[in-house]
């Protein structure tokens, strides 16, 4: 069975323990991690290697969700996430893996993605989109600096 493979590159004006915290807190994750038109709820999150994460997206205009939930593999604070996806509609076999590093820069924090294993049932073009479209709102929630 064919998979695909996504890679983002970014910039964000923000320090890399910002965007740790962003990819393992539940209410961050909720915010910034939907595409356009979905909803999150994340059901379960236990960030430490090992712990896991349940979560669905809901596409606003028709209601209809898609779980998934996954194990951290490999957590290094401020430098690197690895975990593991798996849908739990079985018409998207698999399992996906996905690798965040992060590697403070100038002007704030270097970001790469790397998704791997994604069903052939999703078209890649249609992952990476999606992608783009969480990062700009993780960029959105993690650059701006707010007094207390």
């Amino acid at each position: 069975m064919a998979t695909g493979t996504v890679q983002l590159h970014r910039v964000l004006k923000a320090e890399p323990a910002h965007i740790y915290k962003a990819f393992l807190d539940a209410e961050s994750l909720a915010k910034w991690l939907p595409p356009y038109g979905f909803t999150c709820r994340v059901q379960h999150l236990d960030p430490r290697v090992g712990g896991g994460f349940k979560m669905s997206f809901t596409n606003f205009t028709t209601a209809k969700s898609h779980s998934f939930g996954g194990e951290y593999l490999e957590l290094l604070p401020g430098e690197k996430i690895s975990y593991t996806d798996k849908f739990d509609d079985p018409g998207l076999p698999g399992v996906m893996r996905t690798t965040v590093s992060l590697k403070a820069v100038l002007c704030g924090t270097e970001l790469s993605v790397v998704q791997e294993g994604i069903p052939a049932e999703i078209p890649t073009e249609m992952c990476y989109l999606g992608w783009q479209e969480s990062l700009l709102q993780l960029a959105n929630l993690v650059e701006p600096k707010i007094p207390d």
